[in-house]
């Protein structure tokens, strides 16, 4: 399920943006973008991003700034020189490889270790600022789940329009095998009569084998009836808080099966039909499932 939420915040003379977006996917893929030199925080971020999301190809960004009005700094030279050589040699081998890489801003590169003096011996200390990031991100993570609640709404509403149509295309199905049961009646008439008037006469019990196979091979009261009952449990699964996208994924195939079946046991253009129009709704259904948690 897509979503998209933003945040910023500051503590001390650190400054940070966070975003958080997702695009569909069939099961969790949690990528974290943050400052590899805040020792832990991508760790912790991901952990508050598996808490809160079941499903999606997920990325959260974190950018981090630090104002030097608020600490005297001073540009290591030596540090700048060794961030510079090992950016350009990045980018080499990245344009070697045919990749394009995007140039990092002055104050990216001044965010790097070593890069910038804070006038003293210590380096300071970061933990507050890692905290205060992960602190940030659950509430961004919230905001982002608000985000998809309105969109997975809107899949509510679509999918279970969707539900209506098969229940009443079931039902059409239902309808039919009645005319359809007077048809076949009236075709092995048909085909007994012609058999009465021939020389040579079938073996009694194997007739009546015969027909008993005819009538299991073309009965589609059983798949009908599990189509009604995926009906159910498809609406029982709507109306379940909680993320039940895999659930539905899996009674999408079950629905399509019996559809499959119907269609082949049809025996009638009438019934062919209805199966074909089962098959359009549920594909439909299942593509729409594919954006739910």
């Amino acid at each position: 399920m897509t979503g998209f939420a933003s945040a910023t915040g500051a503590e001390g003379p650190w400054s940070f943006q966070m975003d958080i977006r997702s695009v569909n996917g069939r099961g969790l893929d949690a990528r974290v973008r943050a400052p590899d030199w805040i020792d832990g925080l991508d760790v912790g971020l991901r952990r508050v991003v598996q808490a809160a999301v079941g499903r999606g190809s997920v990325t959260l960004s974190v950018r981090v700034a630090r104002d030097e009005a608020q600490a005297a700094t001073s540009v290591n030279a030596d540090g700048l020189s060794a961030v510079l050589r090992a950016l350009s040699e990045i980018q080499g081998a990245a344009s070697e490889a045919g990749v394009t890489l995007s140039a990092p801003s002055a104050a990216e590169i001044a965010a790097i270790r070593g890069v910038m003096d804070t006038g003293d011996d210590d380096r300071p200390d970061i933990t507050p600022l890692a905290k205060a990031i992960v602190s940030e991100a659950e509430t961004l993570v919230k905001a982002f789940n608000k985000d998809r609640a309105r969109e997975g709404a809107a899949l509510a509403a679509i999918l279970t329009a969707q539900i209506d149509e098969v229940e009443r295309l079931t039902a059409a199905a239902a309808a039919a095998l009645g005319d359809r049961a007077e048809a076949q009646r009236a075709a092995l008439e048909r085909n007994l009569a012609r058999l009465l008037d021939a020389s040579e006469l079938p073996d009694a019990a194997r007739l009546q084998q015969e027909l008993a196979l005819i009538a299991v091979k073309s009965d589609v009261t059983e798949e009908i009836d599990r189509l009604g009952a995926h009906v159910a449990a498809a609406r029982e699964l709507l109306a379940t808080s909680g993320p039940v996208g895999r659930k539905l994924d899996f009674l999408m195939q079950e629905f399509n099966r019996e559809a499959n079946t119907l269609c082949s046991k049809a025996g009638s253009s009438a019934l062919t039909a209805i199966g074909l129009d089962l098959k359009t709704v549920i594909d439909q259904m299942r593509e729409q499932v594919q954006n739910i948690e």
